[in-house]
This record gives C-alpha cells, structure tokens and sequence, in this order.
C-alpha cells in the first residue's frame, strides 16, 4: 500500500515526532472522518510500498526521510509554494527559504522525489493573475533543476474555506474572487507555459474541466514516478478520492483541524484557532492524530 501523509495536515512540519514514532511502533490509527469509524493501519516494512508526503515545511522532518532512505522505503514529496502574501497565509514559511529546501531535497534525495506544488491559485486584490504569472517565473527560474513537475489548481471554495477567507478579508481589507472558466483557463496556460520554458512540466490537479493545451491531469499519489524513486516497479491501481482525481489507490493516515499553516484558502482546517489548540492537545505517542482535541467543537 502506499501511504499519503497527508493532504489533511503537514505532518514534516508538525508531526514529525509523532510519525517516528508510529513507525517504531509499526502502525497507526486512522479516523474516517465521514463514518467516524477507527482503523488500524500497519506501517511495517512489508506493508508500505511508499509515501507521500504533503507539506509546505520539510526542516524539522529531515532525519526522518534520511531513516525512510537508509531503510529502503521510497517517497515522494508535494512541496508547496505560492509565497502569497501573510494576509492569505499567516504562518507560512518564507518562500525563499521553501525554495532553498526542495533544493536541498533534490540534492540529497534526486529530483524524482520532490513536485513542487503551485496551488491553489486564488485570485484577489493582492494576488490578481499579474501577481501569479510574475510569482511562477520566479519559482520556476529557481526551482528549475530541482523538480521535473509543477502541480497547479485553482481554489476550491467550500463553505468552511468561504468562511474563514470572509473572515481573513475583512480583517485584511483585500477583496477576491472565484473567476469564470474561461479566465481560469487562460491563466493556467499562462504560468504553464512559464514552467515550461524553464524544463518543468505543468499539470492540473482534478479539474478536468479546466484542462487546456499544456497541461495534463496531475497524478499526486503516483506510482510510475515513486517506481522510478524506488528503482523496482510498485504497482496500485488509479483510485481518485473525488471526481477527476487520477491518483493511485493510497491511504491517507492523518487528520484535519491539525495544520496551523493558516492558510485561508484550505480545505482541511476549520480554523487555525482550531488547528493550534488540536496540535496542543496532541500527544506524540498517540495511535492516531485524530486524537488531538477530539471533543472540542468546530
């Protein structure tokens, strides 16, 4: 099985403790967080394929993927890096320094391992299509080398995340939208073309119906390139966990409401009021990190 660790909170940046720890253990638990129901999950050698690991800060996980390496378990790393501006993402690492790491990975682990992630792209007074096509060649000039891949999307606005965005622009005083089809379009082509030019391919993250010349349907949990990684083949079937998604059958191990990145944008946090007193109430020797603050209501 492969593993997805996660694309419901940054455990490199915050559960760095609490994964070594599971793995000496040998499993985890995971909460569905539809059904409620607990599930154990074996992290034994045996049982793990892979991992991907979602984050936005890879300092404080550093030694981890060195143990991951020296024992022979292949991962790949979704990086994500937009450098908006604080008013969008409070407590982001500088982007600057984001870039120095994924070069830092690539260079310690080959450029197979890191996708640099643009997304999602989100349009407001501050970061209007101008902003995001000038940001992308930036990044891509410096990243160019380190990575083979750019995943792009734009911003999903489900209620929580409208929420906690209404809130964060009245607070901030900047305005946003959710533009038309056709607008998206053309911008995706844009900062694809950008990547291009500097030898880094561009893809989209599902949503098929804003594919245009230029970009391909993003594979984030992809067992082709962490077959590469591994040098031997890891077969999983293509099992998306929603409409358009073209991933890998994986298994994701972690919890929402446990980032506090502060991103107004994301779908995975009520709020990061939230977020930072669930990770307070976290014990790193716990089974699950669906443990921390599991009674305090959203």
């Amino acid at each position: 099985m492969i593993f997805s660790a996660s694309y419901r909170t940054d455990i490199p940046a915050f559960h760095s403790d609490w994964f070594n720890r599971r793995l000496d253990a040998g499993y985890c638990t995971v909460k569905n967080p539809y059904s409620g129901k607990v599930g154990r999950v074996s992290l034994e050698e045996s049982a793990v394929d892979g991992f991907v690991f979602w984050t936005r800060r890879l300092g404080p996980f550093s030694a981890t993927l060195e143990r991951l390496a020296i024992r022979g378990t292949p991962f790949l790393i979704q990086f994500t890096v937009t450098g908006y501006p604080r008013s969008l993402e409070s407590a982001v690492m500088n982007w600057r320094r984001a870039v120095g790491e994924i070069q830092d990975a690539a260079s310690r682990f080959g450029p197979r391992v890191v996708v640099w992630r643009y997304d999602p792209v989100f349009i407001s007074n501050q970061t209007p299509a101008a902003f995001h096509v000038d940001r992308m060649g930036q990044l891509a000039e410096m990243l160019a080398g380190a990575t083979d891949e750019v995943v792009l999307s734009f911003a999903h606005i489900y209620r929580k995340s409208r929420r906690n965005i209404e809130s964060a622009a009245l607070r901030h005083g900047f305005t946003w939208s959710d533009p038309a089809n056709d607008a998206k379009r053309s911008l995706l082509r844009a900062l694809a073309d950008i990547a291009g030019e500097r030898g880094i391919r561009a893809t989209l993250c599902s949503q098929p119906d804003l594919l245009t010349p230029g970009l391909s349907p993003a594979r984030c949990i992809d067992a082709a390139r962490l077959s590469d990684v591994a040098g031997r083949p890891i077969k999983a079937p293509e099992k998306g966990n929603r409409p358009g998604c073209a991933c890998a059958e994986s298994r994701d191990i972690g919890a929402y409401d446990t980032c506090p990145h502060g991103c107004v944008y994301c779908y995975a946090v009520s709020s990061r009021r939230i977020a930072k007193r669930r990770i307070g109430a976290l014990n790193p020797a716990a089974e699950g990190l669906h443990s921390a603050g599991e009674d305090e209501p959203a």
